[in-house]
């Protein structure tokens, strides 16, 4: 009898200390998945600011200004600009447009 209580009290005490070990473990793992959680939101803040900023530095305007201003780039007189006609587009559109855009100029 002093046997089998002995080999209960081991299994009891057995049984407790993996009950605590895996309390501790699922406590450990929710702070670590709302750790995460936490570091998802911020990094879907900061792909969002930086689409935003992406678009505004991307602006057509912007791109003009800067080829304008630091490269020195210009737009090329009408003189030496030939317009070519897509294979299967209408020819009489795509002279309208050259010459709409000759004029315009």
């Amino acid at each position: 009898m002093m046997r089998l209580s002995m080999f209960l009290l081991v299994a009891v005490v057995a049984s407790a200390m993996v009950l605590v070990h895996s309390q501790y473990e699922t406590r450990r793992l929710f702070v670590e998945h709302e750790k995460t959680l936490k570091d998802a939101a911020r990094l879907g803040m900061d792909l969002d600011r930086l689409t935003v900023e992406r678009r505004a530095q991307a602006t057509p305007l912007r791109v003009e200004q800067i080829a304008r201003q630091q490269l020195q780039m210009r737009n090329p007189p009408p003189g030496i600009t030939q317009y070519v006609a897509a294979p299967g587009g209408s020819a009489a559109a795509a002279a309208a447009a050259a010459s709409a855009r000759e004029a315009a100029q």
